[in-house]
Parts: C-alpha cells; structure tokens; sequence
C-alpha cells in the first residue's frame, strides 16, 4: 500500500512557513504561521496575486491603527487571514518562491518528456 506521504512533495520552505504539491488532489497546500491551506493551482495564483496587491509602502508610512494589518480573503481555504507587515512580506516570499519551483517543475517536465506543462 502506498502512502498518502508519497503523493507529497515539498515545493518551497522559508522561516514562517512551507508549501506543498499534492499530486492525488493536484493542491498546492500553504501551511504559513498555523494557517493551512490548500489551493488549486489557479486559486494558488489568484491568492498570490492578492497578497502581491497589497501596499506595503501605505502600510510603513501610514501611523493609523487600521494600516497596522491587512486581512486577506481565502475563500477556496474558508480563511481570513490577519497579517502584519512582517507577516505579509514572509509570506509573498513563500508564494513567491513556491511560484519559481512550480514553474521549474514544469520546465523540466517539458524538457525532459518534451510534452507542454500545466503551468
């Protein structure tokens, strides 16, 4: 019997969190500061671009008490996501690298099967 550990690879890793490919379920899963999500690759993308939408530069310079954190949307996870600015840069990082490894992951699988890639 083949374990579900199998079907999951590792994507990207930094300091506050990790990501993964599910190749059963074809998720990207997020686990980030106790937050675990799991996204299909278009929603992955979508959320990637949420969090790249927001303005870290309002979010230095402004003293208010509302620009002290941004709360961001996962509705394919059912989360909202409380973020600070620390938070917010680890995360585009995470999202951000686990991008560049799935679209090295699709290169080398066209290279290699010389058959075009998902991504």
């Amino acid at each position: 019997m083949i374990s579900e550990a199998t079907y999951i690879n590792e994507l990207y890793t930094n300091s506050k969190g990790t990501t993964y490919q599910c190749d059963r379920s074809a998720r990207i899963m997020v686990d980030f500061a106790g937050y675990k999500m799991a996204f299909r690759i278009n929603d992955f993308l979508n959320f990637k671009q949420k969090v790249d939408n927001v303005d870290l530069h309002a979010m230095i310079f402004n003293l208010s008490d509302e620009y002290d954190f941004e709360v961001i949307e996962a509705p394919q996870a059912n989360l909202s996501l409380k973020l600070t600015l620390c938070d917010l840069v680890h995360l585009r990082e995470l999202l951000e690298g686990t991008k560049f490894m799935l679209e090295l992951n699709s290169l080398l699988y066209e290279r290699i099967y010389n058959v075009p890639a998902y991504v």
